[in-house]
């Protein structure tokens, strides 16, 4: 197994770059994703929350790749996975729901399996033929053996999320792409090291 190319100070540079060259429709796009997702929680006090996870994952993470290969996108792509809706759906239900289930056990068993599913949407952006559950299982496989790394990346961005929260959210403009960004690029290291 490779080692990654790029350590967590690289990640979070290139997730930089990319914001850089992408500013605007990443931002547009990450203020699309959070009204639709708060206004539809919000309506339907959060029941709605399962049906709509996973289309607005998979439509982030099709944008999200797009940015990473320096491909134009509209703002309004972040929309795109509902497009496939039924198998962005299954996608989302299935790993809240495993993600639910082990953290039944204890906590760390749920953080765990969050880690193990993250790839999920990046997968499924990549590899439209795959079904949902071949990609929940794809995103396990890649993940064996770097959920340290996710976890150390994610833990970085506290102080960017703190950052959220003082300025009454007005932060999180620019931190959710930046973070989403930073994920990306972590996937695009995993696929190298699975090569």
């Amino acid at each position: 197994m490779k080692e990654f190319y790029m350590n967590e100070i690289q990640i979070k540079e290139r997730a930089k770059e990319i914001m850089n060259q992408q500013m605007g429709n990443l931002i547009m796009a990450f203020i699309i994703y959070g009204l639709v997702s708060s206004g539809i929680s919000t309506l339907t006090f959060g029941m709605a929350w399962i049906f709509i996870y996973g289309p607005l994952s998979l439509g982030a993470a099709n944008i999200l790749l797009k940015a990473d290969k320096g491909e134009s996108f509209a703002f309004e792509e972040v929309l795109s996975g509902f497009r496939d809706f039924g198998k962005a759906l299954l996608a989302g239900v299935l790993t809240s729901l495993y993600i639910f289930l082990w953290s039944l056990l204890l906590f760390i068993p749920g953080i765990v399996a969050a880690l193990s599913y993250s790839m999920t949407f990046f997968i499924m952006s990549e590899n439209p033929q795959l079904s949902a559950e071949q990609a929940i299982e794809a995103s396990k496989r890649m993940m064996v053996g770097h959920k340290t790394e996710l976890f150390s990346l994610i833990i970085s961005f506290i102080g960017w999320w703190i950052l959220c929260i003082i300025s009454m959210g007005i932060a999180a403009i620019y931190v959710a792409p930046y973070f989403h960004c930073s994920l990306t690029v972590f996937y695009q290291n995993l696929k190298y090291t699975q090569k």
